[in-house]
């Protein structure tokens, strides 16, 4: 599955909630969601409209690695309806 090229970070931040994300702080423009199971993971993103696609890359990776998944795995989960 391909990564959106439209999304924003505080559609991000929504989709990451499906996977036990919350918005824990704000500071200016970046919120930081974390994630308290299975361990806890902190990721850090932009509210910009649209998100570079690198910094959608990264994060993705970073909480499919935190879940034991592959990123297109995270994707199905997070994109599909």
């Amino acid at each position: 599955m391909r990564i959106p090229r439209d999304l924003s970070g505080a559609d991000l931040a929504k989709r990451l909630g499906r996977l036990g994300y919350v918005v824990t702080r704000q500071t200016g423009s970046h919120m930081r969601l974390t994630c308290p199971s299975p361990s806890e993971h902190h990721v850090t993103i932009p509210n910009h409209d649209p998100l570079r696609i690198g910094t959608l890359a990264a994060t993705l990776d970073s909480a499919a690695r935190h879940h034991g998944l592959s990123r297109d795995a995270l994707l199905e989960r997070l994109f599909s309806k």
